[in-house]
This record gives C-alpha cells, structure tokens and sequence, in this order.
C-alpha cells in the first residue's frame, strides 16, 4: 500500500479513501496515482503505527511540508490524523503539517473539531469550489446536503483561531472572473487567504 508519497518538494500522507463527497471532479475517478506514486487505493485503512513506521522510511528533513492528502479526505479519519501529527511534531523539529480537505469535519463528526488542530496542523487547505451554496453541492454531490456550503465556511472561521494559515481554494479555469471574485469577497469577509490553483487533468 501507497501510505506516504512526495509531491515536488513535499511529502504527502494517505490514511483512508474515505470521503463524504463524490466530487465531479474529483482526480480519483480518472486516474490511481498522483506523481508516480503508485496507486493510492488502500487495501485497508492503515494503522497508526504503520503509518509512523512508514515515516522512517524517508528523510524527512528534504520536505518542505507534510501534506496529509490522498484518495480520501483526512479528517475522516481525525483521531489517528491528530496522533501522527503529533508524532510528526515530536520526531521531525516541529515539521510544517499541512492538510488538504473538503472542511467538512464538523458535519463528519458532529461537533466542531476545530480546536483539535491547535499546536498540531499549520496550514488547512479547504476547496471552496464555488462561491455559490447550490452549485457547491452539485458539484461535490456530498451527503451532508445543501447545509454543507455554510458548514465549510464556518469550518473555515473557526479553524483560522487554531492553525498559522487558512487557505481556500478556486481551481484555475474553472469559474468566471466574477465568481473567482465572489469568491475573494468570502475570503476577505471570513480573513483567510484565496487561491487560484492550476488545473489538473
């Protein structure tokens, strides 16, 4: 199994290919890997020290940032998440742990998590997608319903009180020029960072 695999400078972390979402998008429907990593479809779920034992494996010290990011969404799976974070922190001299999500964590697990990640996470990366709620969930087809919009954000206000940077996230191509600016206008009004990323095919 494929639990950890590098990105350009950074070293990313698949734990489970569980996610609430079934984006129309989404990379897993068209392709098993990401960078020649070799397929991220987990035969199981990883343990939390299998994961620990794979770290050992790499030199960390290469990596700009660990990315938890892989064929499912890592909050899923927050409890072990957070426990590998510290794990990383402990080992690795406060290394940058990044985690790329859908900011669905608080639907996922009933309450909010935000203050999980305080001391532990750096840096969240959530896609917003669209600044509009309707097409939000046309386009990530989650489970949660058409609440989920406002969940996100909310996640992201929150969480901007427990990590060093909030990003959310457009994809290039995708959206007009004017809801890419609606979509900095919710940026702004909720304080976090907004970013074009390029179009993966």
């Amino acid at each position: 199994m494929v639990i950890l695999y590098e990105v350009h400078n950074n070293l990313y972390v698949n734990m489970t290919n569980k996610c609430p979402c079934a984006c129309t998008f989404c990379l897993r429907q068209t392709r098993d890997e990401m960078n020649n990593s070799g397929s991220l479809w987990l035969e199981r779920e990883p343990s939390v020290d299998e994961v620990k034992d794979e770290f050992l494996k790499f030199d960390i010290d290469k990596y700009n940032e660990i990315v938890f990011c892989g064929f499912g969404e890592p909050t899923e799976r927050l409890d072990d998440l957070l426990e590998v974070c510290r794990f990383i922190k402990n080992t690795y001299n406060n290394k940058t742990i990044r985690i790329n999500t859908n900011g669905l964590s608080d639907l996922i697990h009933k309450k909010d998590t935000t203050p999980m990640f305080d001391g532990l996470i750096d840096i969240v990366s959530i896609s917003l997608n669209t600044p509009d709620k309707e097409r939000y969930l046309e386009l990530t087809r989650n489970k949660f319903g058409i609440d989920s919009f406002d969940a996100m954000l909310n996640f992201a206000k929150n969480v901007k009180k427990h990590v060093r940077e909030v990003i959310l996230s457009t994809v290039a191509t995708t959206l007009t020029t004017e809801e890419e600016q609606k979509c900095a206008d919710i940026c702004a009004s909720i304080g976090v960072t907004y970013r074009i990323r390029p179009w993966e095919d």
